[in-house]
């Protein structure tokens, strides 16, 4: 059994021996790194490719989890590196998310689009992986993590920030933290029956939230401050032994022209 974890900002490095290993799969190229040795069930993938040279909206999440499922992944970790919306989780706050709100556009955001894979419905009621959240809840408070148990993602197309405007209307919306990234990753692995399960990590106010400052102020000091330990928190999370309640792995409802029926 394969876990992987895929790395935002400011955790883009892992300890280990991790092996660089480009993968070729139906949607294009995925840049993955593989472990051996202790590390040989894990598979470490920067979202943003080497040196952090890929746009949020170009990344090809399609590409990342369709290579991340030849290797043989069942479950995954993901951080991002988020701007905080609410005071409930300031900068420097961490939150176990368990739903999203989609204002992206452009991005190819499923495999079952009526193509090689037919066309498909998925229920995304619970669009993270409970399981894993709940099992992650446990082990960060063991390592002295606060992990607030539930936030939600609100995920804009970028690479530019937010207007104060947008801002306000995604905290109005219910939003918690905001984001470039979440979207289409989750609903991908969700697609694909892995279990997948983020931590978002503040590293600022979202515009227009901190009366004195006169622009952004981003400071990636605390997730690079915790980024070792999160990681091992993630290790830990994915090599448990979960009791399984959730429903990542029956989340297609509706799948027409499946590739055994065509011709």
């Amino acid at each position: 059994m394969r876990y992987a974890i895929i790395a935002g900002t400011g955790a883009e490095e892992i300890e280990g021996t991790f092996v660089p290993e480009p993968v070729l799969t139906p949607y294009g190229p995925a840049y993955l790194l593989v472990g051996s040795g202790e590390a040989a069930d894990l598979v470490f993938l920067p979202r943003h490719g080497q040196g952090h040279s890929i746009a949020p909206h170009k990344i090809n999440y399609r590409a990342n989890l369709w290579a991340l499922q030849m290797l043989g992944v069942t479950r995954i970790m993901a951080t991002f590196a988020v701007g905080s919306l609410k005071a409930t989780v300031p900068p420097g706050g961490m939150v176990a998310l368990d739903q999203f709100i989609d204002f992206t556009s452009g991005r190819e955001g499923t495999f079952y689009d009526g193509g090689a894979l037919g066309l498909a419905h998925t229920d995304m009621t619970e669009p993270y992986c409970t399981s894993l959240r709940s099992r992650l809840s446990v082990i960060a408070q063991a390592h002295g993590l606060e992990v607030i148990p539930r936030g939600t993602y609100a995920c804009f197309n970028g690479p530019r920030f937010e207007t104060a405007a947008e801002i306000r209307m995604h905290a109005m919306l219910g939003g918690d933290v905001v984001g470039q990234t979440g979207v289409p990753e989750a609903a991908l692995a969700r697609e694909l029956g892995i279990h997948y399960a983020a931590v978002a990590v503040s590293i600022n106010w979202a515009a227009g939230l901190d009366a004195s400052e006169h622009g952004l102020a981003v400071d990636l000091s605390d997730m690079e401050a915790k980024r070792a330990t999160l990681l091992k928190v993630f290790i830990e999370t994915l090599r448990a032994d979960l009791t399984i309640t959730c429903n990542c792995g029956h989340a297609i409802l509706f799948h027409f022209n499946k590739p055994e029926e065509q011709g």
